[in-house]
């Protein structure tokens, strides 16, 4: 398996465009973090000494808010939640005098998956499709190996991918934001909200967990691009049926989440995890069990396809 996965590691590789992949995620990060250092050019923030008293105004603002009957949910929740976070600071003098810093550069650049996702997308679109374009499928098949490890070891190679094009956007929007705007002086802790309680989580954890969640979408659609490429044999199929639903996908279920419960079902109502960690889930009920378990459903349908047709399929004409 391991010589199968550096086979189809070496194709990758072996391919301009994915240099050029590559090089694009710097340049977009390189572009992004010189286009933050212009916007935040001669600018600073100022040692404001009464920031707790500012807070308590804050909270007041919203406490008058939330006295409104006719607010919404989302809204109440939101509110809620800030105000929780502001008595916290005080609590603990977490003052809000801080300063741009790298982590927030690497926070922002979250972003930029979404080109790792094209990217990942276009080549699981082109791993198994091509094989059969160019007809090189059957060297791959005349070998003594399972076509299950065969199309596994392509399966794997594409994670790898993905997996190695986010390591590029978070590394480097890391050096690049430490240039640019420095480390913080002081070790200053993020503040996660959940179910009404504020917990302290080390930056570099948070960062790390935020990349895991917002790469879920990924996953997904890279799995389904890799099952229409073997389903269909099509790689232009695959990209653009994949790209289609990376940028449409969740605009149209929130859209139905508004009319419907049964939106909850949906692919792009459940990959999106976060929303039970520092939000509201999108269908009221959703809980996070429920959306692991129907991502794990759609995973199955997706990869047990892929597998089911490439077994079946004859490549001897």
């Amino acid at each position: 398996m391991i010589q199968l996965i550096r086979n189809e590691w070496m194709k990758i590789w072996k391919r301009p465009a994915t240099l050029v992949m590559i090089g694009i995620l710097l340049l977009a990060v390189l572009l992004f973090g010189a286009f933050n250092k212009y916007q935040s050019s001669g600018f600073s923030v100022p040692d404001n000494e009464n920031w707790k008293h500012g807070l308590e105004l804050e909270n007041k603002r919203y406490q008058e808010m939330l006295e409104d009957e006719h607010l919404p949910t989302e809204m109440r929740e939101y509110y809620t939640k800030e105000m929780t976070i502001n008595e916290y600071r005080i609590k603990h003098d977490y003052s809000t005098n801080v300063e741009y810093s790298a982590w927030d550069f690497v926070s922002d650049c979250i972003q930029l998956i979404s080109i790792s996702g094209l990217f990942t997308i276009i080549i699981a679109a082109g791993i198994v499709a091509n094989e059969f374009n160019w007809g090189t499928v059957k060297l791959l098949l005349i070998r003594p190996l399972n076509r299950s490890k065969i199309l596994l070891s392509k399966y794997l190679t594409v994670l790898l991918f993905g997996l190695l094009s986010i390591l590029v956007v978070f590394a480097f929007s890391f050096i690049l934001g430490a240039i640019l705007f420095g480390l913080p002086d002081d070790a200053y802790p993020y503040l996660l909200y959940n179910n009404g309680i504020v917990k302290e989580q080390s930056m570099l954890l948070h960062l790390i967990s935020f990349y895991g969640l917002n790469s879920i979408s990924l996953l997904m659609l890279t799995t389904m691009a890799f099952m229409i490429s073997s389903v269909f044999r099509n790689s232009s199929l695959a990209i653009g049926i994949s790209i289609f639903l990376m940028f449409m996908g969740s605009t149209v279920t929130v859209l139905l989440a508004n009319w419907f419960d049964w939106a909850k079902f949906l692919l792009f109502a459940n990959t999106d995890l976060t929303q039970y960690f520092e939000g509201t889930p999108l269908v009221s009920g959703m809980t996070l069990t429920f959306s692991i378990t129907m991502l794990s459903v759609y995973f199955i349908v997706f990869i047990g396809l892929a597998f089911w047709v490439f077994k079946k399929r004859d490549v001897a004409a």
